[in-house]
Order: C-alpha cells, then sequence, then structure tokens
C-alpha cells in the first residue's frame, strides 16, 4: 500500500518536509517512490510547493494521505480539484470554481493579518494609556507630598506658638 507522507529534511530544530508517496513498510526518512513536494513550516507563511499533476495520479491510483499531508494538500486545493474532478465537473468549470476558491483564501489570510495588525496597534495604545496614566499619578504623587509639607509648616508654626 501507498502512502502520501512527510520526510523530514534540515538540520536539528530546523525542519523541512519532502511530501513523498512511499510504501508503508519504509521507513519514515527511507526509501520512496516519488517526491511530489516540499513544505517549510518555518518561513512566514508557511512555504508548501506540491505537484499538482502527480499529486493528483496518486489519490487516484489508491495512495492515502497522512493526516499532515491531507491537510497540506487540501490547502493547496488538491483534495478541492479531485472532488470536483469526481462531481464530473468540466475542466473549464474546475479552473473557475479553483479561482474563486483561491481568492477567497487569499482574502481570509489577508484580514487575518489585518486583524493582527489591529490587535498589536490596540496593545501599543494601550501600553501608552497606562505609561501615560501612571507618570500622571507618579507627578501627581510627587506634587501631594509638597502640598501637604506647606500646609504642615504653617500648622506647626501655630502650634508652636501657641504652646510657647
Amino acid at each position: 500500500m501507498v502512502k502520501l507522507r512527510l520526510q523530514r529534511r534540515g538540520r536539528r530544530n530546523l525542519p523541512m518536509y519532502k511530501i513523498v508517496a512511499a510504501d508503508v513498510r519504509a521507513p519514515r526518512d527511507g526509501r520512496f517512490i516519488e517526491a511530489i513536494g516540499h513544505y517549510n513550516p518555518l518561513t512566514n507563511p508557511r512555504t508548501l510547493v506540491v505537484d499538482e499533476e502527480r499529486a493528483l495520479y496518486w489519490l487516484k491510483v489508491g495512495a492515502k494521505p497522512t493526516d499532515t499531508v491531507r491537510d497540506l494538500l487540501s490547502q493547496a486545493g488538491v483534495l478541492y480539484r479531485l472532488h470536483l474532478e469526481r462531481k464530473g465537473k468540466s475542466e473549464e468549470e474546475i479552473q473557475q470554481l479553483l479561482t474563486e476558491w483561491k481568492q477567497q483564501k487569499e482574502e481570509s489570510l489577508v484580514s487575518k493579518v489585518n486583524k493582527k495588525q489591529v490587535r498589536k496597534e490596540r496593545k501599543k495604545a494601550e501600553a501608552a494609556r497606562q505609561e501615560s496614566a501612571e507618570a500622571e499619578t507618579v507627578e501627581a504623587a510627587a506634587e501631594a507630598p509638597e502640598a501637604t509639607a506647606e500646609t504642615a509648616e504653617p500648622e506647626t508654626a501655630k502650634d508652636s506658638g501657641e504652646s510657647a
């Protein structure tokens, strides 16, 4: 039985993966039948390159993707394409639906990035407000002992004058 799975590459703490078609009996990083892409989770955004034709071929002949590879193929649109082909859609319809799907995906990624930027800006603004509020309380606290010292001196003078 053939599986589509990840084959780890890279050095310690810097993983990169090949997406390969391999026999289930072969070791994870061992012999494989064909490499169909690669995946780098460390780049921002993550890098995913898949040969869609070969991935579709292996899926059509019965190769089972692992959970992670299935998610990656789904992100690349390969599984959506397979679904549309099995539904009997024409090549033109498939291309149109895939372009619409990719545009929606890009818009959602942009909105996620925008949300992150808005959150960062809010945090910076909140931190600036807190710093200014702390500075005001420190200034008010510094002025308060001076005011009490001024008022305390005449009172002590009155007290000392009365007792004398």
